[in-house]
């Protein structure tokens, strides 16, 4: 993996999170409507609008519709601080690797807390994802737009506030750097059918609420997705 610049959005998000975090702002504080966001930043109404997605994404703020609407703060800003500190600079090589730590380092209680607690309402849906990412394991591109998909629908189900914020977070620095396979790796067919299985995996154990199965799908999903496997 190798660094790209930050999207404008994602660069706005790191932006609203530093304001956050230097204002010192407590949960349930205004920081702007997207329109005084235009007129500070520049920017347009797609990209405002996209890094409010992220950070509505990562827990970050609540959106508010309305003339007193806005961005609101969702989380205590220790809680903000912390992701800040950890994923504030995602074009440095080294903080992506801190960033695919901390991902990895809670993607067993990620997964665990989602077999305890997932609903029929959730099973649907990674049901659905599932199917797609098989439809679409035939382009790398396509199955990552997936593979993500999924981890963010599996984290959503955790009621642990703070692990759910900071893993979508971790993600969300993550997601869309370039990949490439390795030796390994090279036919693309073969390596994702077995990413697949291995996802399908995970995905049969959380749905059946079977926990050590879970733990199992965990370690074979870390093993594939160790640096010689390259994607996560």
């Amino acid at each position: 993996m190798f660094s790209v610049p930050q999207t404008r959005a994602q660069s706005l998000a790191t932006e609203i999170e530093r304001w956050i975090v230097e204002r010192e702002l407590t949960e349930g504080s205004r920081i702007a409507t997207m329109d005084e966001l235009r007129e500070q930043t520049g920017l347009g109404r797609a990209t405002i609008s996209e890094a409010a997605r992220l950070l509505s994404e990562r827990g970050a703020v609540d959106v508010r519709l309305g003339r007193s609407g806005g961005l609101f703060v969702a989380q205590p800003a220790a809680v903000v601080r912390m992701r800040h500190t950890l994923l504030s600079v995602s074009q440095d090589p080294a903080r992506v690797r801190d960033a695919l730590a901390v991902r990895d380092a809670l993607e067993e209680l990620i997964d665990v807390d989602a077999a305890l607690h997932r609903t029929d309402r959730d099973v649907r849906d990674l049901d659905a994802i599932m199917a797609s990412m098989r439809e679409r394991a035939t382009s790398r591109a396509d199955f990552l737009q997936a593979n993500w998909e999924l981890h963010r629908r599996i984290a959503e189900i955790t009621p642990n506030e703070i692990a759910r914020s900071v893993y979508l977070g971790t993600m969300a620095q993550v997601e869309g750097l370039p990949s490439r396979p390795d030796a390994d790796t090279a036919d693309d067919a073969a390596y994702l059918g077995t990413r697949v299985d291995v996802h399908a995996e995970l995905v049969a154990a959380i749905t059946a609420g079977d926990v050590p199965r879970t733990s199992r799908a965990v370690e074979a999903h870390r093993a594939l997705t160790s640096p010689k496997g390259g994607d996560s």
